[in-house]
């Protein structure tokens, strides 16, 4: 048995894509269209082995609410200051700064929590992310 795709529902397609791919840094796999069906899926990763995020849009004015049931999703990064300065300076709120050097947390379009980790040991702690406090909720 192999992990394939976590499925998360989006009212915008264009907004999560341009967080998971040019935010985040992954691709754009595969697109399936279904007109008569009314919805598109969109799988993102880093390749076509790998394990993915299938967002689906339907074509419908339905809205979404996420439940406590679900944790996050959590990505390993090279570099965490690196990593957190680049998606500041994309528009993304770091809500919970790497201020020790292992993790961060940010969310994506659709309100879905992004954990950011560390490869391998913590970073020393560096600033301004050690002082910066956490917002909102993760």
């Amino acid at each position: 048995m192999r992990f394939l795709h976590s499925m998360i529902r989006t009212t915008n397609p264009e907004d999560s894509l341009r967080f998971y791919c040019d935010c985040l840094g992954l691709k754009l796999i595969r697109q399936k269209d279904y007109p008569e069906a009314k919805f598109s899926l969109y799988f993102i990763g880093e390749s076509e082995n790998g394990p993915q995020v299938e967002l689906t849009h339907n074509h419908d004015d339905r809205t979404y609410s996420n439940g406590d049931q679900f944790g996050h999703l959590a990505y390993e990064v090279d570099n965490i200051y690196a990593t957190c300065q680049h998606l500041s300076e994309m528009g993304v709120t770091i809500l919970r700064p790497p201020r020790d050097g292992r993790m961060a947390f940010i969310k994506d379009p659709n309100g879905i929590s992004i954990e950011l980790l560390q490869k391998g040991d913590a970073l020393e702690p560096e600033s301004p992310w050690k002082e910066m406090e956490s917002q909102g909720s993760w």
